[in-house]
């Protein structure tokens, strides 16, 4: 049907315009209709419908400043209104600001709650949102951001520009650095970072440690591999590659008795689980938890909970290894044992970034949904369990607009500025602290698998996944430093999502309160830069942070 939709929500909120059908409502990226060229003024915009540009536009326009929040999807609040209410606070006294005004506030916490409770805070502060547009261009002089064009033919001029997506596209279109993926143990001395981590996550979501064949025919190399394992050779433990982190969508669930069917999604293909299969009727001792667990001889293999559930298991809701070109658009399977330099540009031109991606979120709404529709219905899967997964089904109160499936896929990790303050694991482990704190971080240092690959264990062929730790640490403080570039590379653009830390450092600051927390120090920032005439490396740190701690941020 023709869709040609403009929503106004107090008149601060408008829709681009667009062409879709009933059934193509679930995506990552639709083509736009192109309206005549249209400029737009203010002072602050950011691109990115996430936490942080909810807080730095919140708090620029609570400044007396004129916001804008530009997302590229129909929604606001990125993962937090997109199923991701199991809030990872970490220690949640490190909660201030306007993250804890936002969480007091939307109650009870459900995707709908959040995305009405972002909807009205911005409303009252007079933030003006523009939802369904993806950025085309960028217009930069001398390191400073002049405008953005959107698929829309719209161009906004500001004089300060957030990059508030989990991806990094406009810090990558302002041509400043960035890398991907994970940098070797030497690159900055931590001793948690590349490959075969040994501290954690040692023997978890390991197939309950099972000697479990990778081939199609067991013990048969020549018969091939299992679908979901990779081919690619891996590193040695310590070194780095380009691989990311695996994505999911966060499911929300019921047992409600209006309660939603797994739905068969199109080009589902039941052998595309095939060593899920074979682990289920491997042995029988495994206890299948639905639930996350240590404990030995247990498995998810997915958590199944009322509402937010998550990956949980050795081959779960997590599509390992289907992410790696998400970021940037780009991966080479090399592994190497000193740090490349950082990458700057756009290697992979923007129109032709967002129809891959589109490519990849279909390919995991196919893999996600085909899991659950395979746990539910599989004739191969052990009947207790299957009758314990289908007492559960999709919330019919949730993600109307998207077949009640999550509308936005979980990015754990894009590119990462690379400034002149790299947050690394000395900084989550208190060894270094930096004192020009813009927001305190307090989630464990956590990774997700990175790759699932073929071993030697005691002279066997297996199966094994890598990639994954979860590693306590202390509230620790994030510096300024960190979500500004370079002074060389950009001069009015903040980053506090993407903000230039390690691997292992970012794993515990990616955390929605943490980018929200973020988010609010940035645009302080932003419009103390305004104000004074200069560039955001200038920002006097002493008076942003008497402001920050005025506005109740803690630091």
């Amino acid at each position: 049907m023709r869709y040609r939709k403009l929503l106004f929500l107090t008149g601060l909120i408008t829709f681009g315009f667009c062409t879709v059908s009933q059934a193509d409502n679930l995506h990552y990226h639709r083509q736009v209709e192109s309206g005549k060229p249209k400029q737009i003024e203010c002072d602050v915009v950011a691109y990115g419908g996430t936490p942080a540009s909810f807080a730095a536009t919140l708090q620029a326009a609570r400044m007396g400043k004129r916001a804008i929040l530009v997302s590229n999807n129909g929604f606001v609040g990125g993962l937090t209104s997109g199923g991701l209410t199991a809030v990872d606070w970490g220690a949640k006294r490190t909660i201030g600001g306007i993250a804890q005004e936002f969480f007091a506030q939307a109650r009870p916490l459900k995707p709908s709650v959040a995305e009405r409770t972002f909807l009205k805070m911005l409303s009252e502060a007079g933030v003006e949102v523009l939802l369904d547009r993806f950025l085309t261009a960028v217009e930069t002089k001398e390191g400073k951001l002049f405008s953005i064009t959107l698929e829309t033919g719209e161009t906004i001029k500001a004089k300060m520009f957030v990059d508030g997506t989990y991806e990094g596209d406009l810090l990558a279109a302002a041509n400043v650095s960035y890398t991907v993926g994970r940098e070797p143990r030497s690159a900055y001395d931590e001793s948690l970072a590349g490959q075969w981590q040994q501290v954690s996550w040692k023997g978890v979501y390991q197939f309950c440690g099972l000697p479990i064949s990778p081939y199609v025919k067991p013990g048969d190399p020549k018969s091939g591999l299992l679908p979901e394992i990779s081919s690619e050779p891996y590193g040695k433990p310590g070194d780095g590659d380009h691989r990311v982190q695996a994505y999911n969508f966060r499911m929300h669930l019921t047992k409600a008795r209006d309660k939603i069917a797994f739905p068969k999604p199109d080009g589902y293909d039941a052998g595309r689980y095939a060593l899920l299969s074979r682990f289920l009727n491997f042995d029988p001792q495994p206890r299948w938890t639905l639930h996350y667990t240590t404990e030995p001889m247990t498995d998810g293999p997915v958590q199944m909970r009322n509402g937010d559930s998550n990956n949980a298991g050795s081959f779960s809701s997590d599509y390992v290894g289907g992410c790696h070109r998400w970021p940037d658009g780009t991966y080479s399977p090399e592994n190497f044992s000193t740090l490349p330099p950082p990458r700057r540009g756009l290697p992979v031109p923007l129109r032709e970034l967002y129809e891959l991606r589109e490519k990849i979120f279909q390919d995991h709404v196919t893999y996600q949904q085909g899991y659950m529709y395979f746990l539910a219905n599989d004739e191969q899967v052990p009947k207790e369990l299957q009758a314990r997964v289908n007492e559960w089904g999709l919330p019919p109160s949730e993600f109307k607009g998207s077949g009640h499936w999550p509308h936005h896929l979980y990015v754990r990790e894009g590119r990462r500025m690379v400034s002149d303050y790299v947050m690394v694991q000395a900084n989550c482990e208190n060894k270094r602290v930096v004192k020009d704190s813009v927001g305190i971080a307090s989630y464990a240092m956590d990774s997700h698998f990175c790759q699932r690959v073929v071993v030697q264990k005691n002279g066997v062929t297996t199966v094994r996944n890598e990639g994954g730790f979860e590693h306590n640490v202390k509230p620790y403080p994030v510096s300024y430093r960190s979500i500004v570039p370079k002074k060389d590379e950009c001069t009015n653009l903040l980053v506090p999502l993407c903000l230039s830390a390690s691997h292992i450092a970012y794993g515990s600051i990616r955390m929605e309160p943490v980018f929200m927390i973020l988010g609010q120090s940035a645009g302080t920032a932003a419009v103390m830069a305004i104000d004074e005439g200069i560039v955001v490396q200038d920002v006097d740190y002493t008076k942003l942070k008497a402001k920050l701690l005025a506005d109740k941020q803690k630091l």
